[in-house]
């Protein structure tokens, strides 16, 4: 079944996935494939770092980290069709662990316990669910709590800045930045519309891209990157 061919409220619904994945046989990178998406990675995120990818599907890009020499990448996903799936494949691969996970309840990981949360598509699955905005909301405290310190929570998705940043920061308190990323990348792209991966895009009070670069509703991914602030303790 392919992504076009159900309704998006499907993509809120754990029964939707397992039978997804029981018919399908390979993998499937949602939005983008890891060595598009490496230098940024990179960028924001050490080889050393312990690192959680929420929603995890079949997708590749786990592998892709550990060839890129990430040390420890563990996975979650609300199906335990595909989680089966992935252990089973990756079981002499050390570095990267699959587990049976709701993101809305990560009560299994100790608070503070990763560097950083990658995020490739499953809040924009949340939010076509029923009850999206609490679903969201759940998710998004779940990975500030499992976050260290200035951990970094990387979300790739289709929402722009006029939502997502606002949803953002509402629901945590992030520094964040914006990259974009051209959702296909062709011989023929207009060069004047290139964007640099690894520079982060200027955004104005209501979040418009346009306001600052001039260009309105760009074919793009959207990532932000939030960085967790500094948790303070009161001093009694």
């Amino acid at each position: 079944m392919s992504p076009a061919s159900t309704s998006t409220t499907a993509y809120g619904e754990p029964e939707y996935w397992d039978k997804r994945y029981a018919s399908e046989s390979g993998p499937f990178d949602w939005y983008q494939k890891y060595s598009a998406l490496a230098p940024l990675l990179r960028l924001y995120i050490p080889t050393r770092s312990r690192v959680l990818v929420v929603g995890c599907g079949n997708s590749a890009f786990s592998e892709g980290m550990v060839k890129d020499g990430y040390e420890e990448v563990v996975n979650v996903d609300v199906s335990s069709v595909v989680i089966e799936a992935m252990q089973r494949k990756y079981i002499d691969l050390p570095q990267l662990k699959y587990m049976q996970m709701d993101v809305r309840d990560m009560s299994a990981f100790q608070s503070g316990s990763f560097d950083a949360v990658c995020d490739k598509g499953t809040l924009d699955s949340i939010l076509c669910g029923t009850d999206s905005r609490e679903n969201a909301a759940k998710m998004l405290h779940e990975v500030e709590r499992v976050l260290k310190d200035n951990g970094v929570y990387l979300l790739i998705t289709y929402g722009s800045p006029a939502y997502r940043l606002r949803l953002l920061k509402d629901l945590c308190a992030w520094t964040i930045k914006l990259h974009v990323i051209e959702k296909t990348l062709t011989e023929d792209s207009p060069k004047s519309l290139s964007w640099e991966l690894t520079k982060p895009v200027p955004l104005d009070e209501g979040g418009s891209l346009e306001a600052t670069t001039g260009i309105k509703n760009p074919d793009v991914h959207y990532i932000y990157v939030c960085t967790k602030q500094k948790t303070v303790t009161a001093q009694v």
